[in-house]
């Protein structure tokens, strides 16, 4: 088999021209929003080992989480801010006071300051209006940058607020100091084109600044709106591993990273060949299986078995393999089954230095896919039967939620 470059040049001449930043800051939310997806949570721990992987890959941002949420959270974030890792260290904060007393008294390094932007967040769920949460962000960026930290602005939902208010809104809160300005796509509604009109026009109303996006992945479109930010000359990306997040989701770490690498030419200046080990231990961690299809780490993004793609493979791994496996630390698997041709099994066989007759090879050929087509799906069925209890219905039961009810209220009748 031949052994092509690591990484074939697609990427084109246009791709220099666009507005990279040097260099790009990788902001890691595994840990914080990454952690918000439904029925995953992390020890002190398990916390401490994912962000000692991120560290180890070169991620240059790790929020840890928002101290204020719980003792456990806020022993998490003081225990990564203290462990001398590499990546600075970020603490996360509502516009109150008190939350951000905590990032201060946690030791980490960075605050995120955040505020919900749009119209139906003021309404229905802050019960604020525009002028109240302009103040609110103005005192609590002062607040941290008193305390020497650096700061990033975050508004959730920006893109569905009057453009006007937060135009306001962040340029007060970067008068008043904020280092990093944060838009963030909280529902996944952008597409990559309106994205970058958007981000244009936002740079053109604020002038100069370090900006960061955060994009969430409800219409699959993170990841492209994430890279079209970047074209434009965003700063901070930010990212989590697996895409892991809220609802669908965050931009995927890997996809952003290798694709930057691989389709722009950018250098990221992570270590990509650690990304599945990272992967696989957040897999593990966060107890969310990886999807079989998943882009880049997926169990078969480097799995063939069709004929012809095996075929071309074993010709030239280009040939259906954007990228060596091995950059990414992995390896290529040649699947036998319904769709194998007889290319696959001559490369099997060479393992053991067997060589069968045409006709022996074209009985081997039928016998390998009657038992591919006849292998039953029982333990499949069972599997995501599984999958599908534990997924649909994360977090305490109903029967653990009325039975501590029971404890603490004896006099509430059973429901």
């Amino acid at each position: 088999m031949s052994a092509p470059p690591l990484v074939e040049s697609y990427h084109l001449k246009t791709a220099a021209e666009r507005h990279f930043a040097e260099p790009i800051v990788f902001w890691d939310e595994t840990l914080r929003d990454g952690e918000q997806m439904p029925g995953v949570h992390f020890s002190v721990e398990e916390k401490l080992a994912i962000a000692e992987k991120l560290s180890e890959v070169g991620l240059h941002v790790i929020d840890a989480g928002i101290p204020v949420v719980s003792e456990q959270e806020a022993a998490s974030v003081h225990r990564l801010a203290h462990a001398g890792l590499r990546s600075k260290i970020l603490a996360s904060a509502r516009t109150v006071p008190g939350d951000v007393d905590a990032v201060i008294e946690s030791g980490a390094s960075h605050a995120a300051i955040f505020v919900a932007a749009s119209e139906v967040h003021l309404r229905y769920k802050l019960k604020m209006t525009q002028e109240q949460v302009l103040d609110a962000s103005v005192r609590c960026v002062r607040q941290a940058k008193s305390a020497g930290l650096h700061v990033a602005f975050v508004t959730e939902d920006t893109v569905r607020a009057p453009f006007d208010f937060v135009e306001r809104l962040y340029r007060a809160v970067r008068e008043a100091g904020a280092d990093r300005l944060v838009i963030s796509d909280t529902v996944g509604i952008m597409t990559p084109l309106t994205f970058r009109w958007y981000l244009n026009e936002f740079k053109r109303r604020i002038g100069p600044a370090d900006w960061s996006v955060h994009c969430h992945n409800d219409f699959g479109l993170a990841t492209a709106n994430t890279l079209t930010a970047l074209e434009v000359g965003v700063t901070c990306p930010h990212v989590c591993v697996n895409g892991l997040g809220e609802r669908a989701g965050n931009a995927s770490l890997e996809e952003v990273a290798v694709a930057l690498e691989s389709l722009y030419g950018v250098s990221t200046g992570l270590k990509i060949g650690e990304l599945f080990a990272l992967s696989r231990t957040v897999e593990e961690t966060s107890g969310v299986p990886l999807a079989a299809n998943k882009a880049l780490v997926g169990y078969n993004s480097f799995s063939h078995e069709a004929g012809i793609h095996t075929h071309g493979i074993l010709a030239h791994t280009l040939t259906y393999e954007p990228l060596q496996p091995e950059s990414l630390g992995r390896t290529r698997q040649m699947i036998l089954g319904k769709h194998t041709g007889k290319a696959a099994l001559v490369e099997k066989l060479k393992e053991r230095g067997i060589v069968l007759s045409e006709p022996r090879l074209n009985e081997l050929l039928q016998r390998v896919k009657r038992s591919g087509e006849s292998h039953s799906k029982a333990e499949l069925h069972a599997f995501l039967a599984e999958y599908r209890e534990i997924f649909e219905h994360p977090g305490i039961s109903d029967a653990e939620f009325w039975e501590v009810v029971k404890e603490l209220a004896p006099e509430v009748p059973p429901p």
